[in-house]
């Protein structure tokens, strides 16, 4: 049986017109219909014209927020050699090499919130894929993780790097920010994450590509976007 809304969300979802909003426009109301005692996530929720089921309509990427999320990202770094040093110069939290492989499957240890990998150390990260993968921490060349770069991996994630992924039912939900940003500083975080999946549109997809969206903040209600704005031309 599903939860009833709560007074406070019902109160807010009332301000909520059953329309489109632009962007800006629907970032500020979410903005001042917020009713939780934390600050909150501001999310965007895509629901793409694809099947995900099919390997050639899969939709991910990643991208660099100019204002980052409000929340810096605890990093680890498995490598080898020097690259364990790097890391560390760079400014992840944790670096080592079949240490910390270990460390994770004899503990469960979980203190970080994305691994960067170089390539070599791959063999041996990949017996932990049934811990990572679930929780989406497993480094992955497409996302920039698996690499001989570190210190720029680190780097990025460190100023705000996001990664995307479209769901099994089709939707790409990111954070953008908190609900205390600037709202330009959030309008421009979410302009620039929509421009990414936008980009990020598989050949084999036909149709229309954004079916729906809308912003919200973690515990909020849905305030439905005008996607017709939605090509790399207006974003």
């Amino acid at each position: 049986m599903a939860r009833k809304p709560g007074k406070k969300f019902q109160a807010a979802a009332a301000q909520v017109e059953q329309r489109p909003y632009e962007l800006a426009e629907a970032i500020a109301l979410a903005q001042r219909i917020r009713f939780a005692k934390f600050d909150e996530a501001l999310e965007v929720h895509l629901r793409l014209g694809v099947d995900p089921r099919h390997a050639d309509q899969m939709v991910r990427g990643t991208v660099v927020l100019p204002h980052g999320l409000g929340k810096v990202k605890r990093v680890l770094v498995i490598a080898s050699g020097d690259k364990v040093k790097d890391a560390l110069e760079a400014g992840a939290d944790y670096a080592g090499g079949e240490e910390m492989v270990t460390k994770i499957q004899a503990e469960n240890w979980l203190d970080y919130e994305a691994i960067v990998a170089t390539p070599d150390m791959m063999r041996s990260v990949g017996k932990l894929g049934k811990l990572l993968g679930p929780r989406g921490l497993m480094p992955n060349p497409k996302t920039g993780t698996v690499t001989q770069d570190v210190v720029g991996a680190v780097k990025e994630i460190k100023a705000g790097k996001v990664e995307f992924r479209v769901d099994k039912t089709g939707i790409v939900h990111a954070a953008v920010g908190r609900v205390s940003f600037d709202h330009d500083k959030l309008l421009d975080n979410a302009s620039t994450l929509i421009g990414a999946v936008i980009r990020a549109k598989p050949a084999a997809a036909k149709g229309k590509y954004v079916k729906t969206a809308a912003v919200s903040t973690s515990m909020g209600p849905g305030v439905m976007l005008d996607v017709a704005t939605f090509n790399t031309k207006s974003i």
